[in-house]
C-alpha cells in the first residue's frame, strides 16, 4: 500500500492576492486556477516537488455561512493556518521575501531541533516558515 500528501489547504481572504503572492514572492506555480462558482479552484505547487498542491481557498468555498465566519475570525487573528517550506538557504529566502513585503515573524535563527529556520505572514495572516541547513 502506497500513501503520499497529494494536496493541502491554506485559506485565504483573496484568491488574487494570495495568488501574487505565493506566485511573486514565494516563488510557486500556478499548477490548476479553474472558477468554482463565485471561486477558483486555485492550486500552486513547486517545481521541485510535484504531485504536492497547496490550493489556496477561500473560506466561504462549500462551507456553511457560520463556518466561513468562524474561519475568518481565526485567520484575522493568524491563528488559522500554517506551512513550512523547506529550501537550501534560509537566509538568501528571507531576504528575498523581505525585499519583496513579506511581513517578517521571526529573521533567521538557528534551532535546536536542528534547522535554520525564518517565519512571515503572508496577505491573509497565515504563519509561513521556510526551514533550511545549519549552516556550518
Amino acid at each position: 500500500m502506497s500513501i503520499r500528501i497529494s494536496h493541502t489547504f491554506l485559506q485565504v481572504r483573496d484568491q488574487q492576492e494570495a495568488l501574487v503572492f505565493y506566485r511573486d514572492v514565494i516563488g510557486l506555480e500556478v499548477q490548476i486556477d479553474a472558477p468554482v462558482e463565485e471561486y477558483r479552484w486555485l492550486a500552486m505547487g513547486s517545481p521541485d516537488q510535484p504531485g504536492v498542491q497547496l490550493v489556496l481557498e477561500h473560506p466561504e468555498m462549500g462551507r456553511p455561512a457560520d463556518d466561513a465566519v468562524a474561519m475568518k475570525e481565526l485567520m484575522a487573528k493568524g491563528s488559522l493556518g500554517s506551512v513550512i517550506f523547506q529550501v537550501d538557504d534560509c537566509d538568501a529566502t528571507f531576504e528575498r521575501v523581505r525585499a519583496a513585503g513579506g511581513e517578517v515573524m521571526q529573521e533567521p535563527m538557528d534551532q535546536m531541533y536542528g534547522v535554520r529556520d525564518c517565519a512571515f505572514r503572508d496577505p491573509s495572516g497565515n504563519h509561513i516558515r521556510f526551514s533550511g541547513p545549519i549552516k556550518a
